[in-house]
């Protein structure tokens, strides 16, 4: 049965064990958004030198590009990307320390797979309500890869940010259930 749960970002893998895909997650703290441009960065990165950039080991990563600040808030929205796009990447950012992703849409049974090699979750959140989502950030800060324009790397500071387990650490895959159930 699903569950409501709050946890504190940054999160370990011990955090994320118990998780089951449906829950609901609420989560605080920092993230980071990247999106394509920005995991083929990080992939060269870790080529290069055998880490990630910018200590982002432990990190949860936000397939987001927000918007500048507007209405009084940090940004004025802030949605998800749909997540197979960095499928790419996926799995050697959670092999290299990622911990969580958020995104929207299903994910490539390698990534699927990735989450349980390495105990790590894919988690979703709902699109197409960016600016209901920008006001769970708190403060946003530019970290690197200006050059990138609405995929530079930030960092968010959420509060209370809804996501849902698509994928925990056992494999069990939100989406593809959902599939099943209906057919």
């Amino acid at each position: 049965m699903a569950k409501t749960v709050s946890l504190t970002l940054p999160l370990s893998r011990e955090d994320v064990a118990n998780l089951e895909a449906g829950d609901e997650v609420l989560l605080s703290g920092p993230v980071y958004t990247m999106r394509d441009a920005g995991h083929e960065r990080a992939l060269q990165c870790l080529e290069d030198t055998g880490q990630l950039p910018f200590n982002l080991e432990g990190a949860t990563l936000f397939y987001a590009g927000p918007t500048p600040a507007a209405a009084g808030r940090p940004l004025g929205s802030v949605g998800p990307t749909t997540a197979s796009r960095m499928d790419f990447a996926t799995p050697q950012l959670f092999a290299a320390g990622i911990v969580a992703a958020i995104g929207k849409g299903k994910r490539s049974p390698e990534v699927v797979q990735a989450c349980k090699d390495t105990g790590s979750v894919y988690l979703c959140t709902v699109g197409g309500i960016a600016a209901l989502l920008a006001k769970a950030v708190t403060a946003s800060e530019l970290v690197g890869w200006d050059d990138l324009g609405t995929e530079a790397l930030r960092k968010l500071t959420l509060k209370d940010f809804p996501t849902y387990v698509a994928v925990d650490t056992k494999g069990n895959d939100l989406y593809r259930e959902i599939e099943t159930a209906a057919r």
